[in-house]
């Protein structure tokens, strides 16, 4: 097993804008960085309950029907390819709600969140189930996929604000480099 593909990928995928991540950005903003804080511990809980999820969902599958993990990876693939769309997409102001910054808005966010729900049912079983690992294998790379997204939702708590500014300012330099690193991400999932 490659492991370098493996942590770009999940860092990619979780460190580029998102539901999550524009809404960390928004509660801290409204909020502040308790109310960041709080959603976030939402989030990642919900994040780490899905990934466990999928992945035993996606273990059961894949002994099942061997061919889910090539449709899975295509899923995949044509998520990235989608999210490069939405990158270039107009969007309108993002509403303030008043049940931001708690850790119901936090956790219940990622339920109705496509890119956590594609991104927890992908990432196992593109990297790891088609090495057909152990138990512990599996367990290793389900924590260390959560880690990474507590490291990328932190850096929006902490550094989301400098970064809020930035991207407004040279949204469209931002908005290419993350496409190619989106594409380099529906890439890297078949080498």
């Amino acid at each position: 097993m490659n492991l370098l593909p493996f942590i770009m990928y999940t860092f990619l995928i979780t460190m580029t804008p998102g539901p999550t991540n524009i809404d960390i950005l928004n509660t801290i903003r409204n909020k502040g960085l308790k109310g960041g804080i709080q959603y976030t511990y939402g989030a990642i809980t919900a994040f780490v309950f899905l990934l466990i999820i999928s992945t035993v969902v996606n273990i059961f599958l894949s002994e099942k029907m061997p061919s889910f993990l090539l449709f899975m990876k295509l899923i995949g693939s044509i998520y990235m390819l989608y999210l490069i769309y939405t990158l270039f997409r107009k969007h309108s102001e993002n509403k303030v709600e008043n049940d931001i910054g708690t850790f119901y808005s936090g956790f219940a966010l990622q339920f109705l969140n496509p890119k956590v729900v594609t991104f927890t049912m992908t990432v196992i079983p593109t990297f790891v189930l088609v090495h057909q690992p152990s138990t512990l294998m599996i367990s290793i790379y389900v924590i260390m996929t959560s880690i990474i997204a507590l490291i990328s939702f932190s850096f929006w708590i902490f550094f989301g604000t400098l970064l809020k500014t930035f991207i407004q300012k040279h949204e469209m330099i931002v908005n290419i480099t993350m496409a190619l690193f989106l594409l380099y991400a529906a890439i890297i999932v078949w080498v």
